[in-house]
């Protein structure tokens, strides 16, 4: 009498497979990915990471026949002009994804998320007008408060100015500085916008930071959410990643 199992192979102690997760993209897929949206934006980005290993190659080939050692000296030429081709394709890739969200709503929400440890970003923004969208983003750090507007110079001052008195109001002894964001006259460019707020002069502590924060939080803020497609993490390229570690 023969038997059939229509069960899996295996049968109660076959092995559940697991849950797959999708898989990061390596290193060299980054900075490959990186490498064709800067391409897009500015094709001359080949010819400028080509100059720079050229360049740190051959200085290092003329310091080597100086000193007798061409061979030892190019090798670590030519290590040395990957980075500064890295280095080179990490500062125009910056240009690039910022140019990318030129003009869409909430793109000074997104400049200001790639901005260093040390500053705390409102993902939304703090202030709307509803009939224009004219919209104003805070940061908050050991510089003070910092409100950033996004929109058309005269409008844009207007909604700095109410959304300003509104924030003294509740913190009368912490400076508030006001930046307009675009690229009118007086206005700062997104991708000027981290390092203009990153040179203000710390004022606060880190617990007095804190305490502002808490305080902040009772005024809230408004409902305009970051453009779709806007990644801050990739506004600013990965440095690790760019160096190859």
């Amino acid at each position: 009498m023969s038997t059939s199992n229509d069960s899996p192979k295996g049968g109660l102690f076959r092995r559940k497979p697991k849950d797959e997760k999708p898989k990061k993209d390596g290193r060299l897929k980054q900075i490959w990915s990186v490498f064709q949206m800067t391409r897009r934006q500015n094709p001359n980005v080949v010819w400028w990471m080509l100059l720079a290993f050229l360049g740190v190659v051959l200085i290092a080939l003329l310091i080597g026949l100086w000193f007798g050692h061409p061979i030892y000296s190019s090798i670590l030429g030519a290590a040395v002009g990957v980075l500064a081709a890295m280095f080179i394709l990490a500062r125009m890739a910056e240009r690039a994804a910022f140019a990318q969200i030129e003009g869409q709503p909430g793109a000074v929400g997104a400049a200001l998320g790639t901005l260093r440890r040390g500053w705390a970003v409102e993902e939304q923004p703090v202030a709307i007008e509803p009939r224009t969208q004219d919209v104003v983003f805070r940061a908050v750090g050991r510089g003070g408060v910092v409100l950033v507007s996004e929109g058309p110079p005269q409008r844009a001052s207007k909604l700095l100015a109410k959304e300003n008195k509104k924030t003294t109001r509740v913190l009368p002894n912490v400076p508030v500085h006001l930046i307009q964001g675009g690229n009118a006259d007086g206005q700062v460019p997104l991708r000027k916008l981290p390092s203009t707020v990153t040179k203000i002069k710390p004022t606060l502590t880190k617990a007095e930071v804190l305490a502002v924060r808490k305080r902040l939080t009772a005024l809230g803020g408004a409902s305009l959410p970051i453009p779709k497609g806007i990644d801050p993490t990739r506004a600013r390229p990965d440095r690790k990643a760019m160096k190859g570690r």
